[in-house]
């Protein structure tokens, strides 16, 4: 004949606390629903940022500069980055190589000649050439050689067609900029100077310079200037997500600065993703304290009926059994709470995704598996911890 709880029922004591009881039922159901709306935002947060885009080659290149202040104006090699930077950089999981912008360190001029007359001072950098976005195959240069192929930053060009008007100059295409030859004028510290006839072979989305080979920077600043270039004023990350929280709290905590709209999705993403855990942290706290109340609430049933349960304990009944059918009174009410919370937020992803995101591919109406497993977690930990606390509690008595 097998053990039936129904005959035993009525030797337990309940506890006269319904106010408080439907309290805890209340307080683990908001916990539970936070908690799972709280991971599920997180996950929501992920798969936007993630899809915003998609980078070249699978990597973003992002340009890192150090942060110039009070304390360190006037001082060039604290604001400029040298090799031990570089290195500390490349040591990082999260950034695959490092190349530092090259510049000149002598004075340069940039004229027009004849075509647009016009005289202003000028910069040129270099950089890896597997860092460009576009390398057209004459960019390159040797000594000897008195042409200098140059590629321009796509800004540049629209900054000038803007101006250009108000200074009585005409406005020009890309394809009417590459075929303009300039004049570029290198100056020694000596006083020397040497012309070099200069020509715009492409533009670059990417790094916002005007860029020589480096073979050319390299010779020109031995010649000119006197000095190979041991620091850099500007770096480029090679990396696979520019909005990595990781690599945005190492670059805050070294005091460098990045290009902020490149990098505004993973600031707002660590914001989010700070926000949703705090919820997330405060929804499980939520549910550890229910089920301590739930606990207390079965320790008192313990303890009321403690001599009609040490009777059932002497007349042969096991402790397991009777934890496993005392605590078995509380399923019901986990998996009433639980299983709501989980509907409840199945119907606010819904509204999420149809009616605040239009539908966006990047989401799914439907809620994570991640949230439905963490939900069936919470079911079995509250079960199986009642269920040990009550058989411990048992054998106590025996």
């Amino acid at each position: 004949m097998s053990l039936s709880y129904k005959v035993i029922k009525p030797l337990l004591q309940t506890v006269n606390g319904k106010f408080s009881r439907w309290f805890s039922f209340f307080g683990m159901g908001l916990g539970v629903l936070l908690l799972l709306c709280s991971i599920q935002m997180f996950i929501n947060i992920q798969q936007l940022l993630k899809g915003k885009a998609t980078p070249k080659n699978g990597f973003d290149y992002i340009a890192v500069t150090k942060k110039v202040t009070n304390e360190t104006m006037g001082q060039t090699e604290k604001n400029l980055f040298n090799e031990t930077d570089i290195a500390g950089l490349k040591a990082q999981s999260f950034i695959y190589d490092i190349a530092p912008l090259i510049s000149t360190n002598f004075e340069l001029e940039l004229s027009g000649g004849t075509i647009l007359p016009f005289r202003t001072n000028l910069f040129l950098e270099a950089i890896r050439p597997d860092f460009l976005d576009t390398l057209p195959p004459d960019f390159n240069w040797r000594e000897g050689k008195s042409m200098i192929p140059i590629i321009v930053s796509s800004d540049f060009l629209e900054v000038f067609n803007v101006f250009a008007p108000a200074y009585g100059y005409s406005q020009i295409s890309r394809e009417t900029a590459s075929g303009i030859p300039v004049v570029i004028t290198c100056y020694g510290a000596d006083g020397s100077k040497e012309d070099f006839s200069a020509k715009i072979v492409a533009f670059s989305d990417r790094i916002n310079s005007t860029l020589a080979p480096i073979s050319f920077i390299e010779w020109a600043n031995q010649k000119f200037g006197g000095q190979k270039a041991t620091h850099y004023s500007r770096l480029y990350i090679k990396t696979k997500d520019a909005n990595n929280p990781a690599l945005l709290n190492f670059l805050d905590h070294k005091g460098y600065e990045v290009n902020k709209e490149k990098t505004r999705f993973g600031r707002v993403k660590q914001v989010m993703q700070g926000i949703f855990t705090g919820l997330g942290l405060f929804g499980l706290m939520v549910v550890i304290l229910s089920l301590l109340l739930f606990s207390f609430y079965l320790q008192l049933i313990i303890a009321k009926s403690k001599e009609n349960l040490q009777l059932l304990l002497s007349i042969g009944y096991s402790p397991r059994w009777l934890g496993k059918q005392i605590a078995g009174q509380m399923v019901p009410a986990y998996i009433f709470i639980i299983l709501f919370a989980l509907a409840v937020t199945i119907v606010l992803q819904f509204v999420f995704y149809h009616s605040l995101m239009n539908s966006r591919p990047e989401l799914s109406a439907m809620v994570s598996i991640y949230v439905i497993a963490v939900a069936l977690l919470l079911l079995l930990l509250a079960i199986l911890a009642n269920f040990k606390m009550l058989r411990i509690r048992l054998a106590k008595l025996s």
